[in-house]
């Protein structure tokens, strides 16, 4: 004879099987804030640097040294490269030959004229012939000024075939190779100072009128660059600059934000994104938790919120941006939530804490309390 058992006492059965849930112990928690601020809009930029050197050749000349490469950090004075200099050389030395011989020349006309002079005074000659040669003393006076001074220049030309770096900094692109002929203006080494940076990011005209553009503070707006950040997980500028001009075809206008120094891993070039709040926009409408409170199980993001009687239950929420320890919400919350280590309802009836997951990490579905 067969027993029919009906579908209540099975789920009867298996309910009273399965094992009982302890009630978690007390659980420290914050309460949800707003943030200050209005709304957050992101613009991109690149990294610059505030003083960046294009090193160019001032003279003609085949290359015959390079001394530095791509990425050496050089000290002010220091040679970065070498031009065949033969023909400089040879000017200079010419034009030292003519002030020696010019010198030889003024010591000549200078003992005539005293020569003469001694002779007029004795009424031997006449102050015609005295005229003469204190005119030739003068003119032989200058040519030797203008052989000096074009021996200074003929030296001066010749120190140009040694390209020095004009202060400290890192040497961002070399485009030329050895045995290359350098012409004036052509570019030899480009040299950048890597102890001030800046980002340069394009904002809308709305961001940079009177609603908050000229005046805004740099407090107020953060920067994200991949593989560099603050303590906070994101960079605070120094200072603000909004230029007074307008680029006719994107109507944006450039905005300068300088790094602050001691970052490392920066380089001109670099792609940033600059938040800055959106003039106008209400700040309790941006609610935040603390990144320790959030709970991620496999693809579910979640807090433990707590409700009147103490009694943690997990809630699903949408995340936004992180804002130094803060993260934001999507919604409202309304309850507390919990921080610090997260609850986990163990199957042996204890209950368990359990840090942040990991990517990759395998996590038991936790069921609302």
């Amino acid at each position: 004879m067969r027993t029919r058992i009906g579908v209540a006492t099975v789920l009867f059965l298996g309910l009273t099987s399965l094992p009982a849930f302890a009630q978690p112990a007390a659980l420290a928690s914050v309460e949800v804030r707003s943030l200050a601020g209005g709304e957050l809009s992101a613009f991109d930029g690149v990294v610059e640097a505030v003083r960046q050197t294009v090193v160019s050749a001032q003279v003609a000349g085949a290359i015959v040294s390079l001394e530095v490469k791509v990425g050496d950090r050089v000290r002010a004075g220091q040679v970065l490269a070498r031009i065949d200099a033969r023909t400089a050389q040879q000017t200079a030395a010419a034009s030292d030959a003519q002030v020696n011989a010019a010198r030889a020349a003024l010591e000549v006309a200078s003992r005539d004229f005293e020569r003469n002079k001694r002779l007029y005074d004795q009424r031997f000659i006449s102050q015609a012939a005295l005229d003469r040669a204190q005119a030739e003393l003068k003119s032989t006076q200058a040519q030797v000024n203008a052989q000096i001074a074009q021996a200074g220049a003929s030296r001066t030309q010749s120190g140009l075939f040694v390209v020095q770096a004009p202060y400290a900094g890192v040497v961002s692109e070399v485009p030329v190779a050895l045995g290359d002929m350098a012409m004036p203006g052509k570019p030899l080494v480009t040299l950048h100072d890597p102890t001030a940076l800046r980002a340069t990011v394009a904002i809308p005209q709305t961001f940079a009128g009177q609603s908050g553009g000229a005046s805004r503070d740099a407090a107020s707006i953060r920067v994200e660059i991949a593989g560099v950040s603050g303590p906070s997980g994101s960079i605070t500028p120094t200072r603000v600059q909004i230029l007074p001009t307008v680029d006719p075809a994107t109507h944006t206008v450039p905005m300068r934000l300088d790094l602050p120094a001691g970052l490392t891993g920066l380089a001109p070039g670099q792609f940033v994104r600059a938040w800055l709040t959106r003039p106008g926009t209400d700040a309790s409408q941006r609610l935040t938790v603390p990144l320790s409170a959030i709970v991620r199980r496999a693809e579910m993001t979640a807090v433990y919120v707590l409700s009147a009687e103490g009694k943690p239950a997990l809630r699903q929420v949408r995340l936004g941006r992180p804002v130094n320890d803060q993260v934001e919400v999507a919604h409202e919350i309304g309850d507390p939530v919990a921080i610090g280590p997260q609850p986990r309802l163990g199957r042996a009836g204890k209950d368990e804490a359990v840090g942040p997951c990991t990517a990759g990490q395998a996590v038991d579905a936790v069921p609302a309390l």
